[in-house]
């Protein structure tokens, strides 16, 4: 039951992405990203959620609510401007990333699997890279990219920063409180962005907006519902959720006719191997 939940969210993963490239092209980024953090926290006010009071216990989450929407505001900036095939296997990485942070962080040790695993993640990175550079979208001259990057590396922090939260409050107490202050703040940002920002690029409302939120929810639910099943493998479950990266990059190939498809379907291989391997090291 658990592999299927992952395999739910993995696929509501990917309808997330697509949705997001639909809904941001020729769109206002700020603005879609406003009322997706409106549609999540409103889908996740449904729920009674406490957290006795606890001003550090809100500070958590605060911070939280920054780092997720930090990695937002980047991807949806480089997804509205990158080939869904280039931006998924950026994203899919993440597993590879957070594997170094703990490294680092955490002091965790690598075993040959794990190391092999992150040596193809960041071989993959290196050539989608190279890839993108046939399209004009090289680590040399594309900032999009480089957004990519850093929407996948904050992505990784935020999960590094969720083995300390999950030591102290529930999964979706952390998710509704944060989807909340998201709101609160793309609220601000947005009001300030709407006066200095006169002539840029007018929001238009699209049905895929709202279900940028739908799908992203459903994943989460389905993602910390999966974990909380007796005999559930992290790892496993990680791994199947990055799988989320066939449904963009096929609807890339498909529906929007990107090009260099069988170039980026041999970094896709590696990128693939290489989460396996962090599956298999990790068991």
């Amino acid at each position: 039951m658990w592999v299927l939940l992952a395999i739910v969210s993995a696929l509501c993963l990917g309808f997330y992405d697509v949705m997001k490239k639909l809904s941001l092209d020729g769109n206002n980024v700020l603005g879609v990203l406003f009322l997706n953090t409106l549609f999540g926290a409103l889908l996740m006010s449904q729920g009674n959620y406490g957290m006795g009071g606890s001003l550090q216990g809100h500070a958590y989450i605060l911070l939280k609510s920054l780092i997720v929407l930090s990695s937002w505001l980047l991807g949806y900036a480089s997804i509205k401007h990158l080939p869904l095939t280039i931006a998924g296997p950026v994203n899919a990485s993440r597993p590879v990333l957070v594997l170094v942070g703990a490294l680092v962080i955490f002091g965790e040790h690598l075993n040959g699997w794990q190391w092999a695993g992150v040596a193809l993640g960041l071989w993959s990175l290196f050539f989608i890279s190279r890839v993108g550079g046939k399209e004009g979208f090289s680590l040399r001259s594309s900032r999009w990219v480089w957004m990519a990057i850093g929407a996948t590396s904050l992505g990784a922090v935020s999960a590094l920063y969720d083995k300390f939260l999950m030591t102290r409050f529930e999964p979706l107490e952390v998710q509704a409180w944060y989807s909340l202050y998201q709101m609160v703040i793309m609220g601000v940002t947005v009001g300030i962005m709407l006066r200095l920002q006169h002539g840029r690029t007018r929001l238009k409302w699209r049905w895929s907006i709202p279900l940028i939120s739908v799908f992203l929810t459903v994943a989460d639910l389905a993602y910390f519902y999966s974990l909380s099943l007796d005999g559930s493998m992290i790892a496993v479950v990680s791994m199947i959720r990055r799988g989320s990266v066939i449904v963009s990059f096929f609807y890339g190939f498909i529906a929007l006719h990107e090009t260099n498809i069988r170039l980026k379907l041999i970094d896709l291989t590696i990128l693939m191997v290489g989460l396996g391997c962090l599956v298999v090291g990790s068991l």
